[in-house]
């Protein structure tokens, strides 16, 4: 055997030692939770550095880029050597692991198809359902780390805001997964999803259908257009195809307002359906005041980043609103010791 082979087998028999331990814990975990998707691996390991999650009885995975060059041959060979460690630890055949390289991405890159084999999974999480995609995307229409978040958020959304209907804005949606969570609760929750991409909008009403959801594609206009009388009533889940940024903008001239506003944007996009490039690092303060200028007396604007190294710049925001950085309050026991969105949690005070 050569070195590289004698290394490479070393590597899967430490990956199958700590995904055993790993997945022995969390299986327990997971199930007083109730949930059946979590991360299992993180580059625990510095040599082996994968991201391990599973789904159900299903296994999606990335390899982070390399800092030194390989082969793809030697790529592809240590990658099927870790898929048979992964498969004899969690015993799930390795037809059902999908593992990808994830490398550095610039613009919108991990919401770009990667192929079209459809290998759909359904996850169970508190008592909801959710489709992931393991095969096609880097990213599976689930975000793990977002799962407090999304607790969170629904049980804001079971408090009715001054005795009203409570109205939720869902902005860069991707599958809807918060608006789901939000309208989960019952009672008289509204829920306006804004995303620019058709695939995801019809992904995140599949998700409603899971959660026999009433959920709708709708124009821009005829949710902010002001209601007439005697109009018919529209569905509680209102999906929206339209460029956040300008549905914020149009949003704010109209002076439309909700009570809760997720607001989970891109790290950066320069897609050319946006009528501007987006980086949060440069763009969030702006973003953060008008989304502030929407709420009702009362509400909550619930902010997360992925941007590494992200500075929240406060000095130009309304001082009437107070703010909160909850980044730690949502960390999970799958992501325990590991890098987690930074959240914060702005609120308006009531009149």
């Amino acid at each position: 055997m050569e070195r590289s082979d004698q290394k490479t087998a070393y590597q899967a028999e430490m990956l199958f030692n700590r995904l055993t331990k790993r997945h022995r814990h969390l299986k327990k975990w997971a199930a007083r939770i109730d949930t059946d998707a979590f991360r299992l691996y993180d580059r625990d390991i510095p040599e082996i550095p994968l991201q391990i999650d599973l789904y159900n009885d299903a296994v999606c995975g990335a390899l982070f880029e390399r800092p030194y060059e390989k082969s793809e041959e030697e790529e592809a060979l240590w990658l099927r050597v870790m898929t048979e460690a992964i498969a004899h630890a969690t015993l799930i055949p390795a037809e059902r692991i999908f593992l990808k390289i994830r490398k550095r991405q610039r613009g919108d890159g991990q919401y770009v198809r990667l192929v079209h084999q459809n290998f759909f999974v359904d996850v169970h999480e508190c008592g909801l359902t959710f489709r992931t995609n393991l095969s096609d995307y880097l990213d599976t229409g689930l975000f793990l780390d977002r799962r407090k978040l999304r607790l969170l958020v629904q049980q804001a959304a079971a408090k009715p805001n001054n005795g009203t209907r409570v109205k939720v804005l869902n902005l860069f949606c991707y599958t809807g997964a918060f608006s789901v969570y939000a309208v989960s609760t019952g009672g008289t929750v509204e829920v306006d999803s804004v995303d620019l991409s058709n695939t995801y909008l019809d992904w995140a009403k599949v998700n409603c259908m899971l959660n026999r959801v009433e959920a709708e594609l709708l124009p821009q206009e005829s949710v902010l257009a002001v209601p007439a009388p005697h109009t018919r009533c529209l569905p509680r889940c209102r999906l929206i195809r339209a460029d956040a940024l300008r549905f914020i903008d149009e949003a704010v001239r109209r002076k439309r307002t909700w009570d809760i506003i997720i607001l989970d944007p891109p790290t950066f996009s320069n897609s050319k359906k946006m009528y501007s490039d987006f980086d949060v690092n440069r763009d969030h303060q702006t973003l953060i005041a008008n989304c502030l200028t929407l709420l009702n007396p009362g509400g909550a604007l619930y902010f997360s980043t992925n941007a590494r190294r992200f500075v929240l710049t406060g000095a130009g925001l309304p001082n009437r609103y107070t703010r909160r950085n909850i980044t730690e309050q949502l960390r999970d026991e799958d992501f325990r010791g590991k890098t987690m969105p930074a959240c914060w949690v702005f609120k308006k005070p009531p009149c």
